[in-house]
């Protein structure tokens, strides 16, 4: 008898914890309903708000794919309206996908240090850090190219390109304000026509598109991506200057523009660069860039490698 109520006595704690470990979760989620995002509040999930490699104003293409592969490294430095100073290593890497007519583009500023004193950000931290970045990749499609015309105007056809791309939510420290945590996406359309002149070539460019990130709560921001674009290329030195930015809808430090100029010389596949860069709205920093990039053919590699190939297996034993 005894036994019997010891052993009653043992099972009801453990049946009456084993209802309240299943039935407590519920009823807390019950007494917590999911509340929808007030959309005319601004979320603050923006450039002007966080550091530079948060969301920057993406590089805009020229209306030409390429046929190279293009390795890119470089060091750039930031220096920021308020104080904020952020130091990274960038690189960027740019491969034909068999054809010149598509490539792809992976880059990403790969680690990189601060010192912030964000009082205009309300950031809950200032002093110094670092970290990693965000990764960038995008597919480059050829649509129209006066190459494939075989007509007399056929010169003053312009060349057209697709991008479709995406962002990694890879970047860091988001509590410190220094990258967005989510990921996000775009696609553009870009247009240029070149201007041969003696010794000299003068290209003009265009690009409008979309881009689209998370902020909160099930909310995103969606943004018009612009830009104009003017290139001066020699043999051995080129120069180029662009205005882009984009137009968020919040209207809440979400629409940067910047203006760039950009000096490299050529010689022998190799690509030395510096680069300026100038917020005028919605993004405080200005930008210098050092870097150099080297250019491989790849693709006339490979058919020089088919040819001979070929020829190997024409030639009779």
């Amino acid at each position: 008898m005894f036994a019997k109520r010891l052993k009653t006595k043992m099972i009801r704690p453990i049946v009456f914890g084993l209802l309240s470990f299943v039935l407590c979760p519920l009823s807390a989620h019950a007494e917590v309903p999911i509340e929808k995002p007030v959309l005319s509040e601004p979320t603050g999930i923006a450039p002007a708000y966080f550091g530079p490699n948060a969301l920057p104003v993406i590089d805009m293409l020229d209306g030409r794919t390429s046929s190279t592969l293009d390795v890119e490294l470089a060091g750039e430095g930031y220096i920021g309206y308020h104080n904020n100073k952020t130091v990274d290593v960038f690189a960027r890497v740019h491969v034909p996908l068999f054809t010149r007519w598509a490539n792809i583009t992976l880059w990403m500023p790969v680690y990189g240090w601060y010192e912030q004193y964000n009082d205009q950000y309300g950031a809950p931290y200032n002093g110094k850090g670092s970290g990693a970045g965000d990764a960038y990749i995008s597919t480059d499609i050829q649509i129209l190219h006066n190459e494939w015309f075989k007509t007399e105007k056929a010169r003053y056809i312009p060349q057209m390109t697709l991008r479709l791309g995406m962002k990694t939510a890879s970047g860091e420290q988001f509590e410190r304000r220094r990258h967005f945590d989510c990921p996000g996406y775009f696609f553009d359309a870009s247009i240029g026509e070149s201007v041969p002149l003696k010794h000299v070539e003068l290209r003009f460019a265009g690009s409008a598109g979309f881009l689209c990130w998370q902020t909160d709560n099930g909310r995103q921001n969606d943004a018009v991506m612009y830009g104009l674009q003017a290139q001066l290329k020699h043999e051995y030195f080129s120069f180029r200057a662009t205005w882009s930015g984009y137009v968020g809808w919040e209207n809440y430090g979400d629409r940067p523009m910047i203006i760039q100029a950009r000096a490299a010389g050529h010689a022998k596949g190799f690509e030395p660069y510096v680069q300026y860069q100038y917020g005028i709205k919605d993004y405080p920093f200005h930008q210098i860039r050092v870097g150099l990039v080297y250019h491989v053919n790849i693709l006339d590699r490979f058919a020089e490698r088919r040819r001979t190939a070929s020829l190997k297996e024409e030639k009779p034993e």
